[in-house]
């Protein structure tokens, strides 16, 4: 499968990633509640979280490898490597961050808590990366940066990574960074989103 071939209003697989869910933000509910003065459609407390790593949807990473490589990586090897990588994963244990900045996100749709976290996961989200690369290098990728960016599937804008909890929809798409009183934000360990939905070894 190709990014032509995805039929439009078929209903999508889930999009697999590696996140840490929110715990708790400021002292409880009404200090997240008052997020609504500066977006739209204030997201559930208990759906948020911090992405890591982003996969995507399997089949759509394996058709972009499958293309990348030319066919040299069929999806009958590239699945079962994919998975494996995933659910072998060191857990980073939960941990509190803090924000102060409310910053426009996805080309200014949404509204999200820039998150200042401790060192252990900038190292953290650096070794997803680098093991990220091992594999793409052990499937029989070049150019694997050049992959990471252009890839549909992975979903990447930029090489650095912002920690952010996307927290709304934007009110307008002028809408810049906002500053905010200090808040604590504890969050859980690491897990993988939809593992459930990951094919069976």
């Amino acid at each position: 499968m190709t990014a032509s071939d995805r039929t439009p209003g078929k209903p999508e697989e889930p999009r697999v990633t590696v996140e840490v869910p929110v715990l708790r933000i400021g002292a409880g509910l009404d200090d997240y509640e008052g997020l609504s003065r500066f977006v739209v459609s204030l997201r559930k407390p208990q759906g948020l979280h911090m992405t890591l790593l982003h996969v995507g949807i399997l089949d759509h990473l394996v058709a972009d490898i499958e293309a990348w490589t030319k066919g040299r990586s069929t999806p009958e090897r590239v699945l079962p490597e994919i998975v494996s990588w995933l659910t072998e994963l060191p857990v980073l244990e939960g941990f509190l961050g803090k924000s102060d900045r409310l910053v426009p996100l996805g080309g200014g749709r949404l509204m999200g808590l820039e998150v200042d976290v401790p060192q252990e996961v900038h190292d953290y989200q650096a070794l997803l990366v680098q093991g990220l690369h091992v594999l793409l290098d052990d499937l029989g990728l070049d150019n694997i940066d050049d992959f990471i960016l252009s890839s549909h599937a992975l979903g990447y804008r930029s090489p650095r990574w912002l920690p952010h909890i996307a927290v709304g929809k934007a009110q307008s798409r002028q809408q810049g960074a906002t500053e905010l009183a200090p808040v604590a934000i504890e969050f859980g360990d690491s897990r993988i989103r939809h593992r459930e939905s990951l094919p069976a070894q």
